[in-house]
């Protein structure tokens, strides 16, 4: 397999994508959001929490109606270019949230995320379009890698305007790179052009669910993984969300301080998801997770227990490593335990089910915050998604569930 047109189109919106998620969501404007716009202590950080749980609420009850939009319309890049500039617009509109425009910041910030996650769907839709099946792991690790490089070019550009007076450019800045490089994605990756077919697309989608809940008992070590991934992934969430909030509030980190902090981990989770594939090659995917877990936990124990900045940098490095590993560890698991011709069914029910457990996640850290006023707690909620998610992994047979995958063979063929 070489790196053609098509492949390079693919890869670029990772890059360009990571900005968004790097600095709007994780390192600035959360941090922006809570100790400007709103500026009450932890109402703040539970106010955030909310705008992030409904824009992904927005994205699961729409998510399975844009899959069949996907997979039964001819548009998928058509669709993709409107979620993209949907979220390029509402980022760079969050330039005129200002102190007291708490529903503003809120709304908009919303939007971007709904058009940023809904793009996604069609985005990984056009993978099989353009590589074969055999290449798709291999391309989607190439996605992830180029999206943390982006991510962390992105960091380096907006650095200059990381200032008090210039902060509110910085969001323009991204939505500029995200719609500049994704610019690639639209003039190189060329959509193959099957056949329209005319359907309902929300019979089809809500019709596509119920197969896939009837088709999945089918796969009892693929349902318990999915379950423990729902819970410990939602910790994940947790932290991608509030990390950067933690630290300005419980060491007065500045955003330069930030954008340090989140070019390191970027570093090691680049180190971890390489890693730990090797690992995961060695010992098998279950163990391999098992561990990342662990490191999770004590990632969370060491941030409520670390007293100075410069300790948290190092709690930072560590987490790097435990969401590059756990996140590239996780997606070669549920390959593993999925039938071949049931990857694109159960992977878009994966995917919705993913986002309607991510829910509860920010909502509970930011209420925590909120009633105790101290997040050194609601960071502790963290620990509970992570235990329980490796608590229901050790339930399942991963030589058992490979089994079946493989030997699988449609019944109703």
């Amino acid at each position: 397999m070489r790196l053609n047109k098509n492949i390079t189109g693919w890869l670029m919106y990772d890059f360009a994508n990571s900005s968004f998620t790097t600095i709007i969501v994780t390192v600035i404007y959360s941090v922006y959001f809570k100790n400007v716009v709103v500026n009450q202590g932890e109402v703040g950080t539970a106010l955030w929490g909310r705008a992030v749980s409904i824009s992904m609420l927005m994205v699961a009850i729409t998510a399975p109606i844009f899959g069949a939009v996907a997979d039964f319309s001819r548009a998928k890049k058509k669709f993709l270019f409107y979620m993209t500039y949907l979220t390029v617009i509402f980022t760079a509109l969050l330039y005129f949230v200002k102190a007291g425009n708490i529903f503003t910041g809120m709304l908009f910030f919303i939007i971007a995320n709904f058009g940023f996650n809904s793009g996604n769907v069609f985005y990984n839709a056009l993978l099989p379009d353009i590589v074969h099946r055999k290449d798709i792991g291999k391309v989607s690790g190439w996605g992830w890698s180029v999206g943390y490089i982006g991510g962390l070019i992105a960091l380096l550009l907006i650095l200059p305007l990381v200032h008090n007076k210039w902060i509110r450019l910085v969001f323009p800045a991204v939505a500029f790179f995200f719609g500049f490089f994704a610019i690639p994605t639209f003039l190189l990756l060329k959509e193959i052009k099957k056949p329209s077919k005319r359907t309902n697309y929300f019979k089809t989608a809500f019709g596509r669910i119920r197969t896939s809940i009837r088709n999945i008992r089918h796969f009892k070590e693929l349902v318990k993984y999915i379950i423990s991934y729902l819970v410990y992934n939602d910790g994940i969430i947790i932290v991608i969300s509030f990390a950067a909030i933690y630290g300005a509030t419980r060491f007065g980190m500045n955003e330069k301080q930030l954008i340090t902090y989140f070019i390191i981990a970027n570093l090691t989770s680049m180190i971890g998801a390489f890693v730990f594939g090797y690992i995961l090659d060695k010992i098998g995917a279950k163990r391999t997770i098992s561990i990342t877990l662990l490191i999770w936990i004590g990632v969370v124990v060491w941030a409520f227990l670390c007293n100075n900045v410069n300790e948290f940098y190092l709690v930072g490095m560590l987490a790097g490593i435990a969401i590059g590993s756990s996140q590239s560890s996780s997606r070669s698991m549920l390959v593993l335990l999925t039938p071949q011709d049931k990857m694109a069914e159960f992977f878009g029910f994966y995917s919705v089910t993913g986002r309607l457990a991510s829910i509860m996640g920010p909502l509970i850290y930011g209420e925590i915050s909120r009633i105790t006023g101290n997040q050194r707690w609601a960071i502790l909620s963290i620990v509970l998604f992570f235990i329980v998610g490796a608590v229901l992994l050790q339930t399942v047979n991963e030589t058992k569930g490979k089994k079946i995958a493989l030997s699988w063979t449609n019944p109703e063929n």
